[in-house]
């Protein structure tokens, strides 16, 4: 911590990709299909994705209030993040028209990963690290 409160930028950014996985992924599949959903359209497959995002949504909502009590839900989302986004790298540049993803969907989910690795670890003490 460096004097201000603790979780003082992992709070907002919590909540930042609370409310991007709630709203932010279904609009993205929309706005650039091809960084973001998979071609052929797969209508079971987009519910299916938003509804598991939306519901982390409102658990990184829900733990951005106290992240100290909530490293099960912080590092869930780190590691589901750095698992889906190596399934999907891979899926990205052996499936022929899906390279898009590499720059979308791929890119987002490590980027997650990254920046909620290094926060905790900057303003969570050290016991609490996984």
């Amino acid at each position: 911590m460096n004097g201000s409160s603790p979780s003082s930028i992992l709070r907002p950014v919590l909540r930042l990709f609370g409310l991007i996985f709630i709203f932010g992924i279904p609009l993205f599949n929309r706005i650039w299909p091809s960084g973001w959903a998979w071609a052929p359209e797969q209508p079971a497959y987009l519910q299916m994705i938003w509804g598991i995002y939306a519901t982390l949504g409102v658990f990184l909502l829900l733990a951005a209030r106290d992240p100290a009590r909530n490293l099960s839900v912080i590092w869930f989302t780190v590691w589901s993040s750095i698992v889906h986004g190596a399934v999907m790298a891979v899926h990205s540049v052996t499936d022929p028209g899906q390279i898009g993803h590499l720059w979308g969907d791929v890119a987002a989910l490590f980027l997650t990963a990254v920046v909620l690795t290094v926060l905790v670890r900057r303003e969570l003490p050290a016991g609490s690290r996984a």
